[in-house]
């Protein structure tokens, strides 16, 4: 019987370390392939004022992702400065993480706040989020660290 429990106990642990392991957030969302936004220039919002696919010849990495750029000017202008370019919490959906959660995006559904990229779901879910913008920032800001956490 003492060995009996003994197992349980350690069944209990790796099981449990199994379910954190699976519950952690990367820093950035990727696609399998290692790639951020999927494969959206994320410098093309800031300067362009729309989602533009990058290509893979202008590549640079922040983080342990792949962002991909339209161009050798914008690939530049990101590795200069990628806190200033880079998605808002990971480039995961930021209405999922103002709920407490993550979730994957569209690069079409986007907004510049503040100087700031965030992407969502979907455009329905931009739709809702936009409705309470401010407070979902609010929201997501103070979820966003706990999520890396886990």
């Amino acid at each position: 019987m003492h060995r009996a429990l003994k197992n349980l106990i350690l069944l209990s642990l790796v099981a449990a370390f199994a379910t954190t392991a699976a519950l952690a957030v990367d820093p950035i969302n990727t696609t399998r392939k290692g790639v951020a936004v999927e494969g959206y220039d994320v410098v093309a919002y800031h300067t362009e004022g729309k989602p533009m696919k990058g290509r893979r010849e202008f590549t640079h990495e922040f983080q342990g992702a792949e962002f991909r750029f339209a161009n050798a000017a914008n690939r530049d202008l990101f590795a200069a400065d990628p806190e200033k370019y880079a998605p808002q919490y990971g480039g995961y959906c930021a209405f999922a993480v103002a709920k407490g959660s993550t979730a994957p995006i569209d690069p079409l559904a986007w907004d510049i706040v503040d100087g700031k990229l965030y992407l969502n779901y979907s455009k329905k879910i931009r739709k809702k989020w936009q409705a309470e913008q401010a407070e979902f920032i609010r929201q997501a800001d103070a979820n966003w660290p706990g999520l890396l956490a886990k």
